[in-house]
């Protein structure tokens, strides 16, 4: 659970446009564009629009430390049922070929299993990004048998399989309920070697530091859960922390914000960028409004237009070769081995 220390200071900087001053004002390092420029790359357009994202609301049981959507218990927003069905009209697009659900909790929207079910029948696949410990919340454990009965893919949050790592970063407890959560996942299929029922594991670094190699981090995680909990899994990504909301906060209060984004723009690789997640993905925020990924989303930067573009206006051919909106927060996806929503871009 993120301390009162580290809350005080969030709460200055829950406006989008303050975070956005201090990613151009304070950080030392060149633009996001100008690293472009330096390294001979072309601008960043979109190539495809494979994947259609929606951010089912900011309403979430957990207050996670590195939530860079803010999300928690007290939040009210939440997709409404009208804006839900204008993007299953907008899905109708042959285009598309993954619904990726996030929140939040998703999970907590009161209109999740009717989408879910909605685009079953359109034949997308469909991806749950979850917080496992929703799944044993009061009113929600259903939820696991629902989600197998659907085929849905869960991507879950688990960022250690060491109990004092994940419950610093998530809340005392957390782990616990993670395991058990993913103990009821196997015994449904999910993860099990030969079942079509994916589990993947996500793993965020508890600290300031980057992923490790993600190939040698899943045989640990392999390793590990199964000696001490027999719990399976299908593979597992690593996400790097973008300085953005929770963790910009705390980045600002360590006094290690210069200090990181130096070890972002410096581990800077072109290898990722054609790999990178705004390409081929269209990020929909809880009211509708389009954008070229969810970090961009969360510091309320659109997708690029004369107006404001929302998803009851969706215009495949007008938008799958727009430019994308880039700002300093981008380097997050651009270090090391990559990051996107499908972990690592790039090998070691």
């Amino acid at each position: 659970m993120a301390s009162l220390t580290l809350l005080r200071q969030h709460s200055k900087l829950a406006d989008p446009r303050e975070q956005l001053r201090i990613l151009n004002e304070r950080s030392q390092q060149p633009a996001f564009e100008a690293q472009f420029q330096n390294q001979q790359l072309p601008g960043l357009h979109a190539t495809s629009i494979e994947t259609l994202q929606i951010n089912m609301g900011k309403l979430c049981n957990m207050t996670c430390e590195h939530c860079h959507v803010d999300a928690g218990p007290d939040r009210r927003e939440i997709m409404t049922a009208e804006t839900v069905q204008e993007c299953l009209q907008a899905l109708e697009h042959p285009g598309f070929q993954t619904l990726d659900l996030t929140g939040g909790a998703p999970e907590m929207n009161p209109h999740f299993k009717d989408l879910v079910i909605a685009a079953r029948k359109l034949g997308r696949r469909i991806i749950d990004r979850s917080n496992l410990t929703i799944l044993l919340a009061p009113g929600f454990q259903d939820l696991p048998q629902f989600l197998a009965d659907q085929n849905v893919e869960i991507i879950a949050s688990l960022p250690c399989y060491l109990q004092e790592n994940t419950d610093a970063q998530r809340g005392d407890g957390a782990f616990q309920k993670s395991i058990q959560a993913l103990q009821k996942l196997n015994s449904l299929g999910y993860g099990i070697p030969g079942s079509e029922l994916k589990l993947t594991l996500v793993y965020n670094p508890v600290g300031f530091s980057l992923p490790p190699n993600q190939s040698e981090l899943e045989a640990a995680y392999r390793r590990e859960l199964n000696q001490r909990f027999e719990v399976q899994f299908t593979n597992l990504i690593t996400i790097t922390n973008m300085p953005i909301s929770r963790f910009l906060s705390e980045l600002i209060q360590q006094e290690r914000f210069e200090e990181y984004m130096e070890r972002l723009v410096n581990a800077f690789n072109p290898a990722t960028v054609s790999g990178l997640m705004c390409r081929s993905i269209l990020s929909v925020d809880w009211q509708g409004f389009l954008y070229d990924c969810d970090f961009n989303q969360m510091l309320n930067l659109p997708v690029a237009a004369l107006k404001r573009r929302h998803i009851r206006d969706f215009d495949y051919d007008d938008l799958v070769s727009r430019k994308i909106v880039t700002g300093q927060h981008c380097f997050g996806c651009t270090a090391g081995a990559g990051s996107s929503c499908g972990g690592a871009i790039t090998p070691p």
